[in-house]
This record gives structure tokens, sequence and C-alpha cells, in this order.
């Protein structure tokens, strides 16, 4: 994968499910995320993915219990959650179910039980949470776009196709490793694990987020993502 991979341990190894948080500059609402995380899931391994951060999120991500890796330069969102999720999986401890979640949920992210619940009951091995209520946004480009991807390589029709808020068993993840570069990371995942024959659901859930809206940043943020969109588009235009 290129880099080095630097595991921060300040958290003692504990039995329960992996919790992957992925974060770049999220230092203002990483510790937020994390205190609700181990609220709702006690005895989980909370791990955070940070992408280069450079206002202390990996010092906050320590200093509420979790494992942090992090690599010198930027790698992108699906880059740095592979590395995340590799150096979880290779731990010790035997796990049976992984959530991935993004570090700027804050304390909503206590409300993501359902989907772990899902998966537990066997109700699907790929959980995503839809977001209730809109927050943000642009005029729904790149979104669209995700979902047509997905429909047209793997048959699924999504309604949250970029959600970051997932549970799945280990195999799952296991499975999809490793995820595609940036932005791209979960159109990829859904098409990985339907072509793999893993049952994905979605659930809609009261969440909270940073948006991005209709300003300069937001668009230029939504053009990284359509263009990673499209990349994995053709990526996975055979499987």
């Amino acid at each position: 994968m290129g880099g080095r991979i630097v595991a921060v341990t300040d958290a003692a190894s504990t039995a329960g499910p992996i919790v992957i948080v992925a974060a770049r500059d999220e230092a203002d609402r990483i510790g937020a995320t994390l205190h609700a995380l181990a609220d709702a899931f006690p005895g989980a391994q909370l791990w955070v993915a940070d992408d280069a951060s450079s206002d202390g999120t990996s010092e906050v991500a320590l200093a509420h219990g979790a494992q942090v890796v992090r690599r010198g330069r930027p790698h992108g969102k699906g880059g740095n959650v592979t590395a995340a999720a590799e150096a979880a999986l290779s731990d010790a401890t035997p796990h049976d179910l992984v959530l991935v979640c993004d570090g700027d949920l804050g304390e909503s992210a206590g409300r993501l039980a359902p989907l772990v619940s899902a998966v537990n009951d066997g109700r699907c091995d790929l959980a995503v949470a839809a977001f209730a209520v809109r927050v943000g946004g642009g005029f729904g480009v790149a979104l669209r776009f995700a979902r047509w991807a997905i429909e047209r390589r793997c048959g699924y029709r999504a309604a949250a196709p970029i959600s970051g808020q997932r549970a799945m068993r280990c195999e799952v993840l296991e499975a999809v490793l490793p995820l595609a570069q940036g932005y791209g990371m979960e159109i990829g995942m859904t098409i990985d694990a339907v072509r793999a024959g893993y049952r994905v659901r979605e659930l809609e859930l009261d969440l909270v987020h940073r948006a991005t809206g209709r300003t300069f940043g937001g668009f230029v943020h939504r053009a990284r993502q359509l263009r990673d969109f499209a990349r994995v588009f053709w990526l996975k235009r055979s499987g």
C-alpha cells in the first residue's frame, strides 16, 4: 500500500466489536464521537483511522482510549481505513463484528446500535445507515451518480450509497479489502459485498454530521467525490 503504518496503542485489548472511525481534522468532534461509541458498545475496540490530521485529532483520540493508525501523509479515506482495518483484524483478540463510521457524528454516534443488531440478528451481512434527515449537500449529482454506479455494477439499488456508517461481520470486511481509494470507499464496498453474495440492508437512523453546504468548499469536496466515484465505477467494470 505504500507508506508506513504507525499504530499508537494506548488502549488495552478488550473483547467486543471492532469500531473503526474515519477522521481527518476532527479534533472538535472526535472526542464526543468516541465517548458515544464507548457508551453504546461496551467492550468495543476503538480504532481511529487518522488521515494525517493537522489539528490534534490523534491526541484527542488517544485521550479517549482509542488506538490510532496514522501515516505520514494523507492517503485518502479508503486507503487510511484499509490500513486501520488491517491493523484491527490482525489483533490477537477474536472479533465477530466490525462497525465503521465517520468521526464527525459526535454524540449521535451512540445511535448506531441498530446497525450492529441487524447483523447480530442475522437480518443482513452488511448494514448501512441512511440519515433520517438530510442536512447540507449540493444538487445531488454525486449522490445520484453513486446510486446509479452501484446499481449498474451489481444490481443493488441503494438509498444511501455513500453513507460511511456500516456494520458487518469480520468476514465481510475481509472480503471487501482493500477498500477503494478516496471517497469511493463506500460504493466500492457495496459493489464488492453484493457481488460476493452478502446481504445488504439499509436502516434509517437519526444521525448528525458535519454537512458541506452550497459553498465553494462544498462544491470542491463534491467534485472530488464524483471523481473518486467515477474511478471506482471504471475499476469495477468486470467481476
